[in-house]
């Protein structure tokens, strides 16, 4: 399988790359700019308190996300991407040109109306780059190719904010930001040329003037597909978790950890490397496909370390202006940044294989208004951020306080999302499963089709063999199972989550083998795919036992393609019966 790095060297990819990498250096150089000189300096600009002014921009900035996104969407989908890419680039010259008037005037309202404009530049962009990947990139690509993309956004983020900060502290600074941001923003039009065409998925469309219908409409569509709809929900929480975060650490490097402004940049580095190196791991972990399993375990990160953050954080002696040398030669802090780059590296887990999904799940006409409604929540979310920080705060909350109530609240989000769509859970168990205990080797499973009713039969070795295919496998499937393992306690909260469908033997129960057969049929007429042992139980022996009548009958009543997968490896497992009964030697595995 060839690496993601691959993409870079192709034209398909590599000129969105840089365009969306240009893009995000260059807000980041202007609205870390703005906030350092809010927070360090604001005698120069204003006399407005600069704790609310570092919570209110980062608002005012994702503000156009919730009020243009759909229209975005629509001519995302309606128009041709490369020629959006471009003329948004050109309006990026302008904006930073009433940006350049202001930072050389020292006057904070073009600076504010500039911000905002960057945002609906942002905006306009989203739906063009996300719509782009499944336009372009293969399946097994689309994972890779949201790592890079993510971890591209991250490194520019970091590039910018550190350029931003140390622009705005040194003499004559105006000027030189005013020329970087200019520079930039040229130099991005300029890349942007080289993206290929990317015909309309939807040419016939209509554009609706009317954002607040268009909005309502989008949010609508997107909330017909369960799973998809969930998924923009769980990245908006992200969202939500990292502008609580990133807000803050302006004031928590001064106020909390007595830093300057290399404090600053310090904490941002960290915490943006760790969500390069997550997003660019994803692909490892998830073996070139869409690995949703990785989100539950990048959650628990989130919550984890956040909590941490706060007992980290009360633990420091806050200093005077420390450089971050100073800081760096103080042992308490590296627990603290420690917290803070595994944060990242959690949240790149949580975050690339969910826009894969959404891309990969979404009806191909849609695409980009499924982007634009996932802005709109995601900009929701943001907002929503800024308003509890506000309230937490003055509610007598400190800091790291708010660290420890958003991280706490990650974990009651990701419970209630993960009880609505077992999905996630179950491939969270199943990936749990070959990356601790086993090492999955896979070969053949393109023979699965990509959509569309099928039943995948397989030799029936162990009892973990169910999540042992459901961690290949590149589609959600259901398995035929038999009826007494829905009566052990655990295996029957993962089979019933992930909708095993229960089945006895007729002599047994012949009511239940009856319901069993017509569930089956009911599914694959609904398209969905079917798991099967069609030894009807795990072999003692090590060797197959004669197939039983079941797989004849469903073909008899639902002709689909028949996919065989053999396992291999599992015999003489902990959860295999080789020597005796199932899960008896420990030391067996």
């Amino acid at each position: 399988m060839s690496s993601q790095y691959r993409l870079m060297r192709e034209r398909r990819f590599r000129p969105l790359f840089f365009t969306q990498f240009l893009g995000a250096f260059n807000d980041n150089v202007f609205k870390t700019a703005l906030v350092t000189l809010v927070t360090f300096r604001a005698g120069q600009l204003t006399r407005v308190d600069p704790h609310t002014l570092a919570t209110l921009l980062p608002g005012l900035f994702i503000l156009p996300f919730f009020l243009f996104s759909a229209t975005s969407g629509q001519l995302a989908d309606k128009l041709e991407k490369s020629r959006i890419a471009r003329a948004v680039k050109l309006f990026e010259i302008a904006v930073m040109s009433l940006a350049a008037w202001g930072f050389l005037a020292n006057s904070l309202w073009q600076l504010v109306a500039a911000l905002f404009l960057m945002g609906v530049h942002s905006t306009v962009f989203g739906p063009v780059k996300y719509g782009y990947l499944p336009q372009h990139l293969r399946q097994e690509e689309l994972i890779g190719g949201n790592g890079l993309i993510e971890m591209g956004t991250f490194v520019a983020i970091l590039l910018g904010e550190v350029l931003g900060a140390w622009l705005a502290t040194i003499p004559r600074g105006a000027l030189a930001t005013s020329a970087t941001v200019m520079g930039v923003a040229v130099l991005g039009w300029w890349v942007s040329r080289g993206i290929p065409n990317t015909p309309p998925v939807d040419p016939s469309l209509r554009i609706g003037a009317n954002f607040a219908a268009e909005t309502w409409r989008n949010l609508r569509f997107a909330y017909g597909n369960r799973v998809v709809w969930l998924s923009l929900l769980g990245i908006s929480w992200f969202w939500f978790y990292g502008a609580t975060l990133l807000a803050q650490f302006p004031v928590y490097a001064k106020d909390v950890l007595g830093g300057d402004e290399s404090v600053f940049i310090l904490l941002l580095t960290i915490f943006s490397l760790g969500i390069g190196a997550g997003s660019l791991l994803c692909e490892r972990l998830s073996g070139h496909r869409v690995e949703i399993g990785l989100v539950p375990f990048g959650a628990i990160g989130l919550t984890l370390f956040g909590v941490d953050l706060y007992f980290s954080s009360a633990s420091q002696q806050a200093g005077t202006g420390l450089h971050f040398t100073q800081f760096l030669n103080a042992p308490t802090h590296w627990r603290l940044l420690a917290d803070i780059a595994l944060l990242g590296l959690f949240g790149g887990f949580y975050i690339v294989p969910l826009y894969a999904l959404i891309q990969t799940r979404s009806e191909k006409t849609h695409q980009s208004r499924i982007i634009a409604a996932n802005n709109i929540l995601n900009a929701a979310f943001m907002v929503v951020s800024a308003l509890v920080s506000m309230l937490l705060f003055a509610a007598g909350l400190t800091i790291p306080q708010l660290f420890l109530a958003t991280a706490l609240f990650n974990a009651a989000v990701a419970g209630y999302i993960y009880t609505l769509v077992p999905e996630f859970l179950l491939r969270f168990l199943a990936w749990l499963l070959v990356h601790s205990v086993y090492r999955l080797e896979k070969a053949g499973l393109d023979s699965i089709p990509e959509s569309g009713p099928a039943i995948v039969v397989c030799n029936h070795v162990s009892f973990v063999d169910p999540l042992v295919i459901m961690a290949g496998c590149p589609r959600p499937i259901r398995f035929l199972m038999d009826y007494r393992i829905f009566k052990t306690p655990i295996m029957s909260f993962v089979f019933r989550e992930g909708r095993a469908i229960p089945i006895a033997p007729a002599k047994e129960d012949p009511v239940l083998m009856e319901k069993a057969f017509d569930e089956v049929e009911k599914a694959l007429a609904a398209g969905e795919l079917i798991g099967i042992f069609p030894e009807g139980r795990i072999t003692d022996s090590g060797e197959m036992n004669p197939f039983r009548p079941g797989i004849s009958r469903i073909l008899e009543r639902s002709p689909v393609p028949v996919v065989p997968l053999a396992l291999r490896g599992l015999w003489g497992s902990f959860f295999s019966r080789k020597g005796g009964p199932a899960m008896s030697n420990p030391l067996r595995l």
